[in-house]
């Protein structure tokens, strides 16, 4: 029995997988309701127009699909990050197939989301890599501060011994010895545990904005856009603030050394509600939003992005974002950062507990 049109559109709008199809100039001719619902707008508003309005530049190889239409090739891409023109990221797989539909070539795309619990599989990856490039950092610095010691030590006694004109040289090693102590304590990163008080967590932000213009060589832009109905949190305003501030110093390096026109940095707060971090599903978690309009993350370093020593600027530590994630993670919460050129924003997840009364 064959199926009317009226029958084939709704099995095609039944599906939870988007299609889209588009024409030989790349135009959309088709798209069934889960694609309506990625590009979060109408059919309507989408017919006729270039598949490359609705994305990012760079989002689309339209030279690919134009060989492809040559080729009469189909392919396939996993974990594609789609990035669209409202600066939302979707993380999907990617099939393309060549239709002949009336004697006309056709491409459609078939894009199926990424589903969290894979998602959730590859943060608890991540976390787990984190976790023992840490502990791994650790205990190389402990070996290195033992000799260094003993090192400083011998230096100081030397010294004693020694006629002043020489005394210079065991100064240089007393110094040197010092720096590495330094940049050891910093790589093992902070030790002690939070000190939770219920606070409101644009306090603490508030801290960090004001830090930031007061620093008269800053001549970037800090936007708020903050939601005034998240309730007081648990966590240490301290840690919080710095790592917001290692985050927010980033940013201010790479806009300020890639020279961004109208540089700015726009700080968002929005409550998520039932999100799993850590493999522990929570209620209602606070996020921080901290997007700036700089050149983005290279892509040789986003994955390794919050090991100790990874930087890609100019005398850059690499300790700034590694710090940030160990204070994060104290607090039960996590980090997600999402980049590409002229949009990078990095993702702060606190979960809000309920907070018990008290009896007078």
């Amino acid at each position: 029995m064959q199926a009317t049109e009226f029958e084939t559109k709704q099995l095609l709008n039944s599906l939870n997988t988007a299609l889209v199809m588009i024409d030989r100039q790349l135009n959309i001719i088709y798209v069934n309701h889960a694609g309506e619902a990625l590009f979060e707008t109408g059919s309507k508003q989408l017919f006729g127009h270039p598949l490359s309005e609705c994305f990012m530049p760079e989002s689309i190889d339209t030279s690919r699909l134009r060989a492809a239409f040559r080729r009469g090739e189909d392919f396939t891409e996993n974990e594609v990050k789609l990035c669209f023109k409202d600066n939302r990221f979707v993380l999907a797989d990617l099939t393309v197939t060549n239709l002949n539909i009336d004697g006309q070539p056709r491409l459609l795309f078939e894009v199926k989301k990424i589903d969290q619990q894979r998602k959730i599989s590859r943060e608890n990856l991540q976390h787990a890599q984190h976790y023992a490039a840490r502990e791994l950092v650790r205990g190389l610095a402990h070996e290195i501060k033992n000799p260094l010691g003993g090192i400083r030590g011998a230096a100081q006694l030397l010294e004693k011994e020694l006629p002043e004109e020489h005394k210079e040289f065991t100064q240089m090693i007393i110094e040197q010895s010092d720096r590495l102590r330094n940049l050891v304590d910093r790589l093992l990163g902070p030790n002690s545990l939070p000190r939770l008080q219920w606070s409101n967590l644009h306090q603490a932000l508030e801290k960090v904005r004001s830090l930031m213009n007061v620093d008269a060589s800053n001549a970037i832009t800090i936007i708020r856009d903050y939601d005034p109905s998240i309730p007081d949190i648990h966590i240490d305003q301290d840690m919080i603030q710095q790592a917001v501030l290692n985050i927010i110093r980033n940013s201010v390096q790479a806009l300020t050394e890639n020279r961004t026109p109208d540089p700015q940095i726009t700080i968002i707060t929005r409550i998520e509600r039932q999100m799993t971090i850590q493999g522990k599903r929570h209620p209602l978690v606070a996020k921080i939003k901290i997007v700036d309009n700089g050149p983005g993350i290279p892509s040789a370093i986003k994955d390794t992005l919050f090991y100790p020593m990874v930087s890609s600027k100019q005398n850059g530590s690499g300790l700034g974002l590694s710090i940030a994630q160990t204070l994060i993670n104290h607090h039960g919460g996590k980090i997600d950062v999402d980049s590409h050129p002229g949009h990078t924003e990095f993702v702060l997840y606190l979960p809000i507990d309920r907070k018990e009364p008290t009896n007078e």
